[in-house]
């Protein structure tokens, strides 16, 4: 068991897997990073840009806010998706590769 764990630990397919994941992992925590602080900085910076009123007890920070956490769960998708598209299909391929060696 651990042989084969090791095979596909050292296979050039399971590491270029491995730095697509790292890949699609950092573009969407750089993207979710960069929205959430660009929010704190304009709120901590700019008080009255997200204080202007859009209506009666609206003002425009209530759905900045809300499009910040709606981008998160966007973001999540994203990933499932791609997990579930891409990643663990690949992983069972190479496993299946391997299994025929």
């Amino acid at each position: 068991m651990q042989k084969d764990a090791d095979a596909i630990i050292n296979s050039p397919e399971f590491k270029a897997l491995v730095a697509s994941k790292g890949v699609v992992s950092a573009i969407l925590t750089v993207i979710m990073l960069a929205v959430y602080f660009g929010f704190i900085l304009v709120l901590a910076f700019d008080k009255n840009l997200l204080g202007q009123t859009l209506g009666p007890g609206l003002s425009v920070g209530i759905p900045v806010g809300l499009g910040v956490i709606l981008l998160a769960w966007v973001l999540t998708g994203v990933y499932v998706f791609w997990a579930n598209d891409k990643y663990d299909s690949a992983v069972a391929s190479i496993r299946e590769t391997l299994r025929r060696k």
